[in-house]
């Protein structure tokens, strides 16, 4: 102990204590999701703990603690004089719609996912064993959905496709776009609904994702210029595309170079391959960050096993930054690239042959 600086020590400890707070707490907001407690509270009008048991048809005692926990985090304001609980607006908008573009209960359905999964990675730390994204916990295809998709709500037709080279015009007029990495379809189906004289393919390697992405096609209206079919990046069908758009699942590939030269084969001579990736600069230090520590510490336990379980095994990460995209590009047999726009979370890239 004798060279330890004590203040920074227990500075250290202070932020443990933050940490361990956040993920205890994170299994009380995943309950109240699922429940749809915070849903029950969404008049933003105060309750008892009784009477949101009552709304929620949960344990009057459970709902109780979980409303004192809420409080102690921050997420529902707490009255000492009538014993009530109130969520705020604020809160209430992030907490209870996923088709709005702040929802975040989605990353923490990522998290929990990641925390089952800690054995099966800790085995494959030990022994080299590549781990595939099919091998994951349920909650992390669902939660990944979640996560993301208030990102393409918020941004996606409004600003990166506009951000693009002629391409909202095509879209506009009715063109072919394949979504490759699709996953349950979220990006797929927001251009779908809102470019109604396009159409739009989406692939995806995991079976499950699909048949799911088949499901929220039909509820939303688009299946009839909607279709999703399992395919690898490297060898999904189709031809003269006009867009291809591949959505923050570049770096999971095990061969980027290689899918990239399967897109620039699939494109019309004046297409467009959109990349979109977690925002990321060139340099680790620069990356060391609130949004840096998010997708480091899921590359580490989902992008890089992934990408590893796969041919080739380049493993980018996800945080890859710019320089590393556009030497992907380039071997893929792209001439022109740029980032055509830009968010906390995402960044938009343009390749044309």
């Amino acid at each position: 102990m004798a060279d330890i600086d004590e203040a920074k020590l227990h500075e250290f400890v202070g932020q443990f204590v933050q940490d361990l707070g956040a993920v205890a707490h994170a299994s009380t907001v995943l309950i109240g999701d699922r429940l749809g407690l915070y849903r029950a509270m969404s008049d933003c009008r105060p309750v008892s703990s009784a009477e949101l048991a009552e709304r929620a048809g949960i344990d009057e005692r459970y709902a109780r603690e979980w409303l004192s926990a809420q409080a102690a985090s921050g997420y529902v304001e707490y009255d000492p004089d009538s014993g009530n609980f109130t969520l705020p607006e604020e809160q209430a908008y992030a907490l209870t719609d996923e088709y709005n573009h702040l929802f975040i209960p989605g990353g923490l359905q990522v998290a929990a996912s990641m925390i089952k999964d800690a054995d099966m990675m800790a085995e494959a730390f030990s022994s080299g064993r590549h781990v595939g994204w099919h091998e994951h916990d349920h909650d992390l295809y669902a939660g990944t959905e979640r996560f993301f998709r208030p990102n393409y709500l918020a941004s996606l037709t409004s600003d990166w496709i506009p951000a693009l080279e002629g391409v909202e015009e095509k879209l506009q007029r009715g063109a072919r776009v394949a979504d490759v990495g699709c996953g349950r379809g979220a990006s797929t189906l927001i251009m779908a609904q809102t470019y109604p004289n396009s159409t739009f393919f989406g692939f995806d390697y995991h079976p499950e994702s699909i048949e799911a992405a088949r499901e929220a096609a039909i509820r939303a209206g688009v299946a009839d210029r909607c279709r999703f079919e399992v395919g690898t990046a490297k060898a999904y069908p189709g031809n003269n595309y006009d867009l291809v758009a591949v959505f923050d699942c570049l770096h999971d590939m095990g061969d980027p170079a290689g899918a990239a030269a399967h897109v620039r084969d699939t494109l019309t001579p004046d297409g467009t391959w959109m990349v979109v990736e977690p925002f990321a600069n060139d340099r680790l230090e620069e990356n060391l960050n609130p949004v840096g520590r998010i997708f480091y510490s899921a590359s580490t336990t989902l992008c890089t096993p992934n990408s590893k379980s796969q041919e080739v095994g380049l493993a980018l990460g996800a945080q890859a930054g710019e320089a590393r995209i556009r030497e992907v590009t380039s071997q893929g047999g792209f001439t022109r690239f740029r980032r055509a726009a830009e968010t906390p979370f995402n960044i938009v890239f343009e390749a044309r042959p």
